[in-house]
């Protein structure tokens, strides 16, 4: 037996070969649970990190290219341990045979390492994709698929530059260069573009708005359509459609209406100056009194100037966070009632055709 087991057959005793195709079979039995296992340490990391991940999804989408790789890696290490047969040695071109078969294999092994980490990155994306559909927001749904792309096109540049290094036997720190010199040009020459993606970025993370929001900014009221990777999109109050830089968005002053907590409204009464101090002291009273009976969560009733021609009472008040119809509907039922109780107390208005001045909205 053991003078069979050293037979050269091939440049390689027979015994190594018996080896080779026992590592082989042994692989192929336990390829399911080592991959499994494998899987199930990726799996148990992702979790400790905090990702909320369905284990079937993620057997299905990472455990069929680890298992090719596993068994591709275990096969390329069998067969390196043997001697390649002369009877195989021919040359092509100025390659022998034997670099020909070993860059292919090493090639081929490369490839499916970073197949692998593609298929990584299609499961967090889809992990990150079902908890941004949690949100009304899409703007995580476009940042999603931009990395998503964007770590798969690294992967791809880092799985061709390995395989120039160990197939070819090439020295990639030349194409490293090539590649930052036109990386850098390409950055001059796209500088607006790329503060503009960053810009994005800042407001995918702070989350100042949100699709939906409404804002002031530029002096543009407006509702929040679309968060784009270069733009934001306002429809706004005169329905015309504007485009603001996503770099022009973070570095203004920008006020999200939406997340106010209190609608504010501001109105001054002119009196004529014939009203007395008791009359204004008992219309300060009668109007804080008025107020009250309307959905007024605070307000202020004082007389805020003395003038020459008039007598000025300053009223504020805060209502609850309502649809703009809705408080123009109670602006101007608190402004009747108003006029009401001048109207009770005898107290006129200062001019002929003052009534009441413009009211502010905030």
């Amino acid at each position: 037996m053991q003078d069979l087991t050293n037979k050269i057959v091939l440049n390689n005793p027979i015994g190594d070969y018996l080896v080779v195709a026992l590592v082989l079979l042994i692989i192929f039995i336990l390829k399911k649970r080592a991959s499994k296992n494998i899987t199930r340490l990726i799996f148990f990391l992702f979790r400790k990190l905090g990702r909320k991940i369905n284990e079937t999804e993620f057997f299905e989408l990472v455990l069929a290219p680890l298992e090719n790789f596993i068994v591709f890696l275990t096969g390329f290490l069998a067969f390196s341990g043997l001697t390649f047969p002369k009877a195989f040695r021919f040359q092509v071109l100025k390659s022998t045979s034997q670099d020909l078969i070993s860059g292919l294999a090493t090639g081929v092994l490369i490839y499916l390492f970073f197949y692998t980490i593609l298929k990584v990155i299609d499961y967090m994306a889809i992990v990150l994709e079902k908890r941004a559909n949690q949100t009304k927001d899409y703007t995580d749904n476009q940042l999603i698929i931009f990395f998503r792309e964007f770590l798969k096109a690294l992967v791809i540049i880092a799985c061709i530059l390995v395989i120039i290094r160990f197939v070819f036997n090439q020295d990639i720190t030349k194409i490293l260069a090539g590649l930052s010199l036109a990386g850098a040009a390409i950055a001059l020459a796209a500088k607006e573009s790329l503060e503009n993606l960053i810009a994005s970025f800042i407001i995918f993370f702070d989350k100042p708005f949100a699709v939906g929001d409404i804002l002031k900014v530029h002096q543009i009221n407006g509702t929040v359509e679309k968060i784009g990777l270069r733009s934001t999109r306002i429809r706004t109050t005169e329905r015309t459609y504007v485009s603001i830089p996503n770099k022009q968005m973070v570095d203004s002053i920008v006020d999200n209406i939406s997340l106010r907590t209190n609608r504010r409204a501001e109105i001054t009464l002119q009196l004529e100056l014939k009203t007395t101090a008791s009359d204004l002291k008992i219309l300060v009273a009668n109007i804080e009194k008025k107020l009250s009976e309307f959905q007024v969560i605070e307000q202020s009733v004082y007389l805020s100037e003395i003038r020459s021609d008039a007598y000025l009472i300053a009223i504020e008040y805060f209502v609850q966070v309502i649809a703009l119809s809705e408080f123009n509907q109670l602006k101007q039922k608190i402004n009747i009632a108003l006029l009401e109780v001048l109207e009770q107390m005898g107290v006129g208005m200062a001019g002929k055709d003052k009534i009441l001045s413009p009211s502010r909205l905030d």
